[in-house]
């Protein structure tokens, strides 16, 4: 949230970290990890002063998602076993290992093809299936 705000609110300048934790009634604290986090992947920086605070290092449009939850949570992995090096015990033959890597690749093409500008896009209504019509 705090990096979609930076990108909705980048033609302001500079956004101050009290600004963002006031907005989300984010523990200051927390707030600061995470801004480090992103600033450490250099996905945002920071600049000093009184009108100092958090811009984005390149457009919005030019930023994925994938990379901004990578920088937060480190790599992508619906599940912890889908390397050789696991020690699973079933790794040889588990027969889920094929569906779950489709799965995995499919959510690490959408978010590695959303960006922030679509984001801080006008909010669009998706239409979402009953679930009965999911089976």
């Amino acid at each position: 949230m705090a990096i979609h705000f930076i990108a909705s609110h980048g033609d302001d300048g500079a956004v101050s970290a009290k600004r963002i934790a006031d907005e989300f009634r984010i523990p200051p604290e927390r707030l600061a990890k995470i801004l480090q986090q992103l600033a450490k992947k250099k996905l945002i920086t920071s600049h000093n002063g009184p009108k100092g605070g958090y811009v984005l290092t390149r457009r919005p449009g030019a930023i994925t998602v994938g990379q901004v939850v990578r920088a937060l949570e480190g790599p992508l992995s619906v599940v912890s076993c889908m390397t050789e090096h696991d020690d699973c015990p079933q790794f040889a033959r588990c027969n889920l290992r094929g569906p779950v890597q489709k799965i995995q690749a499919s959510i690490t093409h959408v978010l590695d093809s959303m960006t922030l500008a679509e984001l801080a896009a006008a909010p669009t209504v998706v239409p979402v299936p009953p679930l009965a019509a999911i089976r």
